[in-house]
């Protein structure tokens, strides 16, 4: 047996000594033995306005209250599913709906979420379990069973976290793992590695996290104990993803040749959880390891990964695959997931708090206003399964079910997530202090060292535009540490706190001011957001190699079809000898985008937009990747 595993079962077993002590509730905070560098603000505390506030309110409207068909996702537990692991659609759409209500407690999208949650603790069946499967077909392994289950438990708990704390709710959660824990194991029970649909059976493990959740719910060791158990397990069939990751290997060469990347990142996300409760610091380096491959080999210029091409076709774009060095490979048919992107990005969240890195926030930035909105339909109501840099866009071909003409997927239930997961990321809280993460205009409420209130108002209209103003409003004059991330594109940033310039700002780091606030301060940002001119990564296909893109400060941008019909046509950018361009903002010609600009080649400008407003619902074209003239 490996070192981890050695160490992973002493651990198991003196965790559940000493947690025989502790009484049958108790807090998370009391469980843990890993503090997070950063916590988030409570339930309220951030209220963005414009840029992606819009997006949110979109969201929440026209997918949230008027699209998700709640009564017939819970049907698929009352009456089986026609196809696999389609009892994962409800638990997605709760818990996505359960964080926006986290932000904005809106009381509309509180009485959908009740009025489901209820309709689907009614379908428990006798042995406690919430599954699409009868108890004697339990545990069902290719339909997905403990996938399924995995999301009634997401879905419960974050409602029971940030909606209602429900004590029928908590108990329905303690049943449905029970049931699992019953069934589940080592022998006469079944092995979690012989369960799923997958070829290594790997979705089954992420039943990692809700099973931390319950652990800090409740402080009950079984939870931690069957934690344990998927840890010992390896968390696939065929290999073992934490021995794998921290020996450093490629996440494509992950999972026994099967790197599936959305079920790989949910795994990883339970271990996050796993090493707060236990604070063996291999875990951490199991984290950091994943984290530092994907941010190296997968991800693309929009912040997302997964690909077709070279390595797996037969999985339709979500597989690990290198992609950050085929992401112009021109074979390319799908890539970049949806559900990849936002568990990236979760996961990212994740090692923000453990860690305090603020390029996990670029990391997230970058997914964010390019990968993330880039894949949301302009109505609101859904998300593209994949996407791409050149070609179709964005398409709804993919796992999923239709109901009554409209397609629901896994990637349309997953990108409002990410949404929900901007006001979260946004800001945060240290001990000394807060920090602030994005800079899309807010207001937000956070605590001094003292925690004491404090108020900011972010004024901007970033990234439209590289000025930032912070009004600074603490509950009473003192000292406390306010910091800002500075991202780590921005090269040259200038600060100053009441117009009086802060010397030392440098790029890729938090800006830590310590100082006397009152009432009335004022922090100023300039970002450095000059348009860059990116080459092509070097893959496995040499038709690759001749492209170019543009990046203007976190923003990628594309030619859109929509509105420029040579937006295939080779070019030769004019640049620096820097590889900065010159380009210059225009009125956009179309109303829904965002940003346009003039930038200048060799035979004369072109027109170029930023990446999310490329609308490719209605078979429009995008070209990223610009094919360079010779």
């Amino acid at each position: 047996m490996n070192a981890i595993r050695s160490i992973s079962q002493a651990k198991a077993v003196s965790m559940a000594v000493a947690l025989l002590l502790l009484p049958a509730w108790a807090g998370g905070e009391g469980l843990k033995r890993v503090d997070d560098v950063f916590t988030p603000l409570p339930a309220g505390s951030v209220e963005l306005t414009n840029y992606l506030e819009n997006d949110i309110r979109n969201s929440i409207q026209h997918w949230q209250k008027e699209a998700v068909p709640y009564p017939r996702l819970v049907e698929f537990f009352r009456s089986g599913h026609p196809q696999f692991a389609l009892g994962e659609m409800w638990g997605k759409a709760v818990r996505s709906g359960s964080m926006f209500y986290r932000y904005r407690a809106d009381e509309e999208l509180r009485q959908i979420l009740a009025a489901t949650v209820a309709d689907l603790l009614s379908t428990t069946r006798s042995n406690g379990s919430i599954s699409c499967a009868p108890p004697e077909l339990q545990p069902e392994s290719g339909g997905g069973d403990m996938w399924e289950r995995k999301y009634v438990l997401l879905g419960l708990s974050q409602y029971y976290r940030q909606v209602e704390q429900d004590p029928a709710v908590l108990r329905a959660m303690e049943r449905e793992a029970q049931s699992i824990i019953d069934q589940v194991g080592p022998a006469p029970k079944v092995d979690i590695t012989t369960l799923g649909w997958s070829a290594n059976k790997i979705e089954s493990s992420s039943l990692l996290e809700p099973m931390m959740r319950l652990y800090f719910l409740t402080g009950k060791p079984q939870y931690l104990d069957f934690a344990s158990y998927i840890i010992q397990q390896g968390g696939c069939s065929g290999s073992d993803l934490f021995q794998q990751a921290y020996d450093g290997v490629w996440p494509r060469l992950m999972g026994n040749v099967y790197p599936k990347a959305y079920e790989m990142l949910s795994v990883f996300e339970g271990l996050a959880e796993y090493y707060r409760a236990t604070g063996d610091k291999r875990w951490m380096q199991c984290l950091r390891n994943m984290y530092e491959g994907v941010r190296d080999r997968e991800l693309t210029i929009l912040g997302n990964g997964g690909a077709d091409q070279p390595y797996f076709p037969q999985w339709y774009g979500e597989a690990w695959s290198d992609t950050r060095f085929e992401q112009t490979n021109p074979k390319q048919t799908r890539m970049m997931e949806t559900c990849i992107g936002v568990t990236w990005m979760k996961f990212c969240s994740q090692m923000l708090r453990l860690t305090g890195n603020p390029e996990t926030v670029d990391l997230i930035e970058r997914y964010v206003y390019n990968g993330l909105l880039g894949a949301m339909k302009p109505s609101g109501d859904g998300f593209s399964y994949v996407n791409l840099l050149n070609g179709e866009k964005v398409t709804n071909h993919g796992w999923g079910w239709d109901f009554d003409g409209r397609p629901v997927t896994c990637c349309n239930l997953n990108g409002p997530m990410g949404l929900a997961y901007i006001p979260f990321v946004l800001a945060m809280q240290a001990k000394e202090g807060p920090v602030v993460n994005l800079y899309n205009a807010a207001r937000i409420r956070a605590k001094s060292e003292t925690g004491a209130d404090v108020e900011m108002e972010v004024r901007t209209d970033f990234p439209r535009d590289s000025h930032v103003e912070i009004l600074v409003t603490p509950e009473r004059r003192e000292t406390f540490t306010l910091r800002l991330r500075i991202p780590g594109w921005s090269q040259r940033t200038e600060c100053r706190i009441n117009g009086r310039r802060v010397k030392e700002v440098q790029s890729g780091t938090y800006l830590t001011l310590r100082r006397r606030w009152k009432r009335g301060d004022r922090v100023s940002l300039r970002f450095d957001m000059r348009c860059h001119l990116i080459p092509a990564p070097h893959g496995t296909n040499r038709d690759g190699d001749h492209f170019q893109a543009l990046i203007y400060g976190p923003i990628v941008l594309a030619r859109d079809e929509n509105t420029d019909p040579h937006y295939m046509q080779p070019v030769s950018i004019t640049a620096s000898a820097a590889q900065e361009v010159s380009i210059q903002p225009t009125t956009p010609t179309l109303s829904g985008t965002r940003m346009e600009f003039i930038v200048p080649t060799t035979d004369g400008p072109i027109h170029m937009v930023d990446y999310a407003s490329v609308n490719g619902w209605e078979g429009k074209h995008v070209c990223t990747w610009l094919p360079v003239k010779d």
